[in-house]
């Protein structure tokens, strides 16, 4: 892995929010909407992060599959690269290269039994195939910086230890959304301590203006993950289900 954030292949892959949503040809046909492409792989992620309690890998393997999935799908549809089986094959590239390495056949069994439905049925050579076409629209690029390590640097300087937790599972919510394929992620990480700050009643002022960062980026990305707990609680089970069930189905 690149120790470096700013010479990685991460940094230079970052883009734009208007870059991020953009739905592809193949799956405006089938009819999936800017909205859909956002519920399905908010979707994925959670799968993502289901199979990974039952397979027990950390949580920093389950960032970085959730990275390569939104990753994928800034260049390739959904159509051609099917997210319910794209979403395990993330987990198992993401634990080889976080040497935590996760059998394919165990993901291929607790899929099975976390979801009835046959459309999330596979093999092992399944996942298999998907991986080499995950590595080729990756241009091979495995590199992904997650916020935990600065999270972990900058809470004790901001006198904030005692809302680890908070920032903790604040950051694990921020890869429901695109924000890691936009923002470097120690903005991000300043981003869930200035919302921890907010929801503790801190006054944390000082301490951001002796960082001399942009407050206006970490101020945004706050404000996109509280808009996204708010729109949390419009999502139903049924506006996801009918987003998926405009995928094609490969028996």
């Amino acid at each position: 892995m690149a120790s470096n954030f700013w010479t990685s292949s991460h940094y230079k892959q970052l883009l734009d929010q208007e870059e991020v949503d953009v739905v592809q040809q193949l799956d405006k046909e089938k009819g999936i909407t800017l909205e859909d492409f956002k519920l399905i792989k908010m979707h994925m992620a959670n799968y993502i992060g289901r199979l990974a309690q039952n397979v027990k890998v950390r949580q920093r393997v389950v960032a970085t599959a959730v990275a390569y999935m939104r990753r994928v799908y800034t260049k390739k549809s959904m159509t051609e690269y099917d997210p319910r089986i794209l979403a395990p094959t993330c987990l198992y590239l993401a634990s080889k290269a976080e040497e935590s390495t996760v059998q394919a056949r165990l993901l291929v069994f607790y899929t099975r039994k976390l979801y009835v439905d046959e459309k999330y049925r596979y093999e092992i050579k399944d996942i298999l195939e998907m991986e080499m076409r995950i590595l080729e629209a990756l241009n091979y690029y495995l590199v992904v910086f997650h916020p935990y390590r600065a999270l972990s640097q900058l809470l004790p300087d901001a006198g904030m230890t005692d809302a680890t937790q908070i920032c903790w599972g604040l950051v694990n919510d921020t890869y429901k959304m695109d924000l890691i394929l936009i923002h470097p992620p120690h903005f991000i990480a300043l981003a869930c301590i200035y919302v921890a700050s907010v929801l503790k009643d801190k006054e944390n002022t000082a301490w951001f203006e002796e960082l001399r960062v942009d407050m206006n980026v970490v101020k945004n990305i706050a404000m996109e993950i509280l808009d996204f707990y708010d729109s949390q609680k419009m999502i139903t089970d049924e506006r996801t289900n009918a987003a998926m069930n405009k995928l094609p189905f490969r028996p």
